[in-house]
């Protein structure tokens, strides 16, 4: 049996070859990710794909990913393969065992996720490793929210340990983890479809090396690794060298948060240092190292290097550094439940510095502007104990616990408009309304698009959702609201404006917070206004066909379309040009208006 490690690299049959078995091997781990989210049972899994699924060689590098799968669970995934070897060394590891954590330092950041990692062996050897990840809807403690003050507080937190051990399944952790939850058939089940999907994987691997006569994955990964560090290299080398400086300010729990980053380009790689940033936070909006660094990863991979594929050789080509007192380097027991809040803002603090950064033929680096980037989950829940009200106007309620995915808008893209209602950077979809309403009490009056939330420009931001929520009982319920960008907006670029804040609010018109635990009394319903993205470029040099058109579909009012871009319109709804023209004329020949 011949070995492809042992074809020169020069060889061109040898390098098409090569090609053909890589592209297997993502086909290989995208099945692993279908199979999860086929026998999901939560509806993060099942139905908004909030996971990751990859391979690694021996030596916890990762190889290949699931084009299925979010940022956050992936490069942070990436990482935790190495500390599973450390506490599992490879030589001790025997076919039909598997391990898991949720430990939120050594795997993707908050107790709610946990990692699975399989050894997967040929011929009686370990020839790889495979490792997923999913969101599970409950872990215990206080739920998923920000109002915890340590990790013991948010959940129970498994060490790395023996899911199985030689096909014989932890029955005493899996009883542990049983007992301490709200909703045990759905997390234990995706405990199984997590194992599963790793035994899937490691099958179609070996049918796969069977199938191309290969003993091991040395020459094939060698072959991956090394063309994809050339691939961002190149890439890096097209950008003239030079260090970028920016600073976002968040909402934050109880107060802004500044993040401050420096971006250099080197020769042949990126550092990210986020150095000035602001200290912890009391609450669980803190971000572990390893979530920092899988966004911002993904932040410079979107811009520098988007069509290099994501492995141990991309990102060790990205260098993040987050100083140990920062909210990016929260340590244990800083709480981290909804580190994702912080974290997944990230991106949009790196495309700051990519944007002000040149291609050496002195051309802009592609950068769109800010967006929603948090997600806006409804995160609902009822029953006795679960709502702060009185304990005779909860007693006949029905006791749920439902997180349903949803989105605001993105910042628009050089060329482009932003997208509506889609999740970026994480990438999860939407749940369908049906999915909630059919697993809960709650029903959703209203789901539509937010007219006038994209931020005005050449290119308008993507519009963010308004949902109305009730309960079918006649009893008052709770939201943990995890959202961000209601204070500070996204931002536009390049003379876009910015796109709208989020609200957050009760029918009748009461203000609720943006972050926290909070009571829908009865009687009342919940209405959630999402962000939309910030706009690129002069609003007034939009094409009022593109305006027009944008007006009859209901993403910009008419009121809007004269006093942000300058268009006026007919009672048909088509533009007046000259109208438009005079307009744009006269507002660019006023005076700007002047505040303290």
């Amino acid at each position: 049996m011949s070995n492809v490690s042992t074809v020169p690299a020069n060889n061109p049959l040898a390098m098409i070859h090569q090609q053909i078995m890589w592209d297997r091997l993502i086909s290989v781990v995208e099945e692993q990710a279908q199979t999860l989210m086929r026998t999901g049972f939560s509806t993060s899994t099942r139905e908004a794909g909030d996971l990751s699924a990859g391979v690694f060689n021996t030596r916890g590098e990762m190889l290949a990913q699931a084009v299925t799968g979010t940022p956050g669970h992936v490069n942070s995934m990436a990482r935790a393969v190495v500390h599973f070897l450390d506490r599992f060394p490879l030589e001790t590891m025997r076919e039909g065992d598997a391990f898991i954590t949720n430990d939120p330092w050594k795997g993707t950041g908050h107790l709610h996720d946990f990692t699975v990692v399989t050894p997967t062996f040929r011929d009686g050897r370990p020839v790889a490793l495979f490792a997923c990840t999913s969101h599970v809807v409950d872990i215990g403690g206080r739920g998923i929210g920000p109002d915890g003050r340590q990790v013991y507080e948010e959940g129970i937190l498994i060490p790395l340990m023996r899911f199985a051990d030689a096909g014989t399944v932890n029955e005493t952790m899996i009883e542990i983890i049983r007992g301490n939850v709200r909703e045990p058939i759905q997390v234990i089940g995706d405990l199984y479809s997590l194992a599963a999907c790793n035994d899937i994987g490691g099958r179609r691997l070996v049918a796969m090396m069977q199938e191309f006569q290969i003993d091991d994955l040395d020459g094939l990964g060698a072959h991956i690794l090394e063309r994809t560090d050339l691939a961002v290299k190149e890439a890096i080398a097209a950008i003239e060298p030079g260090s970028f400086t920016t600073h976002m300010r968040v909402d934050g729990y109880d107060r802004p948060i500044d993040i401050h980053a420096r971006l250099t380009v080197a020769d042949d790689h990126i550092e990210v240092d986020f150095t000035g940033t602001s200290g912890p936070s009391a609450f669980g909006i803190n971000v572990p190292f390893c979530y920092t660094e899988a966004y911002t990863s993904f932040g410079v991979k979107c811009i520098v290097a988007p069509t290099v594929p994501n492995n141990a050789a991309l990102l060790s080509a990205i260098k993040v550094t987050a100083p140990p007192g920062t909210i990016l380097s929260a340590e244990h027991p800083l709480p981290v439940a909804t580190r994702h809040i912080t974290g997944q803002l990230l991106p949009d603090v790196t495309f700051g510095c990519l944007s002000q950064a040149r291609y050496r033929d002195g051309r802009p680096l592609p950068v769109p502007a800010e967006g929603t980037s948090c997600l806006w989950n409804l995160f609902a829940m009822g029953g006795p104990g679960r709502v702060d009200a009185p304990p005779e106007e909860v007693a006949g309620a029905k006791s749920f616990n439902v997180m349903s995915f949803h989105s605001g808008g993105t910042g628009a893209r050089p060329g482009k408009d932003g997208l509506s209602a889609t999740a970026f950077p994480s990438g999860v979809r939407n749940v369908p309304i049906e999915i909630t309403e059919a697993g809960s009490p709650i029903i959703v009056l209203r789901k539509e698009y937010r007219t006038d939330s994209g931020g005005a420009g050449l290119h308008r931001g993507g519009l963010g959702q308004v949902m109305e929520v009730d309960t079918l009982d006649t009893a008052p319920f709770a939201i943990s609201a995890n959202y961000d960008r209601v204070d500070f907006p996204p931002r536009g670029r390049d003379g876009g404006r910015d796109g709208a804040r989020g609200i957050l609010r009760l029918a009748s018109g009461t203000r609720l917070r943006g972050k926290g635990q909070q009571t829908v009394p009865k009687g009342e319903r919940l209405v959630i206004e999402m962000p939309g993205g910030g706009g690129i470029g002069d609003p007034f040099l939009r094409d009022p066909a593109l305006v027009a058109e944008d007006v009859r579909t209901g993403m910009v009012s008419a009121a809007a379309a004269r006093s942000d871009y300058g268009v006026v319109l007919r009672d048909d709804l088509t533009p007046d040009p000259e109208a438009t023209a005079a307009l744009r004329a006269e507002t660019r020949r006023a005076p700007a208006s002047t505040s303290a």
